[in-house]
């Protein structure tokens, strides 16, 4: 017997002599909608609160409630026909609105990018090597890896 999903996101195949194969086919085309270039609005529990729109996003809490019972550390979208679920693997990045940093998913759980605290006063101020500093933060700020802040 072949598998009917993939083995990474779990993206239903299509079967052979299936009945209704567009029903399967546009659930897997929702799926890669949503993980294609994943963007999230932020990390939530609980979704009754919120008032999403087709295509928005969320990483899924460890508390989930509601209609995300059950889906702890997944991707939540929301599509014309409700919540769509997707797994995360291993080291899945995602851009965070909510902070403008990413989020990484490792050992089972979501992690948000580092915070970097750029150098200020001190009694030997080396100007160059500072401005390199902050030209290489920009760059990694820019990439959604860290988030950078003055002290």
């Amino acid at each position: 017997m072949t598998e009917l999903a993939s083995s990474r996101f779990a993206l239903p195949f299509l079967a052979l002599a299936q009945a209704q194969k567009e029903t399967t086919h546009n659930e897997a085309l929702a799926l890669i909608d949503m993980l294609l270039h994943p963007v999230c609005e932020g990390i939530s529990d609980d979704p009754s609160m919120l008032m999403p729109q087709p295509g928005q996003c969320w990483c899924v809490g460890v508390q989930a409630s509601g209609a995300w019972s059950g889906h702890a550390n997944h991707l939540a979208g929301w599509t014309a026909g409700g919540w769509r679920f997707a797994a995360p693997v291993e080291s899945m990045r995602i851009f965070d609105r909510s902070s403008g940093g990413s989020l990484v998913y490792r050992g089972g759980a979501w992690s948000a990018a580092d915070h970097i605290v750029l150098p200020s006063g001190g009694s030997v101020i080396d100007v160059e090597v500072r401005d390199s500093l902050a030209a290489l933060v920009t760059v990694l700020e820019r990439a959604g890896i860290v988030v950078a802040t003055v002290s």
